[in-house]
């Protein structure tokens, strides 16, 4: 994916946060950034969990100087192809989020039970915390930089996929407008999926509690 990020000449840079993965994705990063100056890779010591690499991620990027900032899949199940819809559409709206659910958005090669977890789960979320977005889950996202700054982040403590539910949740109740782009989903191309019950218990648990946790945050 870095080759075909940086030959669409959009003016980007790409970081790229490293666990210590163990199937050599740090040393392919350090190769790509040697190729690419617009390529930046994190390394850290152990796994950490997704959210708190989007986050470690999240303040890199900002220290960077970016204006806006994306999170996005590196197997292709995010096309790179939407980037530019991406960058018309944040230019309207605080935080743009790449929906499965909406008119035009889909998925591809996704089995019956997988499609009864992800939807059920986005009903479930928005059942529990009155979340007008369709696809509460997706990771595929684009923020204002000035967005990103008004989050407390040292409350989100989610590590796994919940992370980008509690996101979404806290950017809706701060009362940043956001927009979904409808995507089409494919399921992954290279690599495994790291979801695991652990992770889906962790999301049902924290959506459950989340009105509580942040009932001091009201729309500015």
């Amino acid at each position: 994916m870095p080759d075909e990020l940086m030959g669409m000449d959009l003016g980007i840079n790409l970081l790229i946060v490293d666990d210590n993965s163990p199937d050599g994705t740090g040393e392919i990063a350090d190769r790509l950034a040697e190729e690419f100056s617009q390529i930046r890779v994190e390394h850290r010591e152990s796994k950490q969990g997704l959210g708190t690499a989007y986050r470690h991620g999240f303040e890199i990027a900002l220290g960077m100087g970016a204006d806006c900032v994306f999170e996005m899949d590196a197997d292709f199940s995010h096309s790179p192809q939407y980037i530019p819809e991406f960058l018309s559409a944040i230019k309207e709206h605080d935080v743009v989020h790449g929906s499965r659910y909406v008119k035009g958005g889909g998925t591809r090669n996704w089995g019956p039970m997988r499609k009864i977890i992800s939807k059920g789960g986005s009903f479930y979320t928005r059942a529990l915390t009155g979340l007008k977005i369709k696809d509460v889950t997706g990771g595929f996202r684009c923020f204002r930089a000035e967005v990103l700054r008004q989050i407390d982040f040292s409350r989100i403590k989610a590590s796994g996929y919940g992370f980008q539910v509690e996101l979404a949740y806290v950017c809706s109740i701060m009362g940043f407008d956001i927009y979904e782009l409808p995507i089409i989903f494919v399921d992954r191309r290279v690599g495994e999926s790291k979801m695991s019950m652990g992770i889906v218990f962790e999301a049902v648990r924290l959506v459950a509690g989340l009105r509580r946790k942040y009932r001091d945050i009201t729309k500015g």
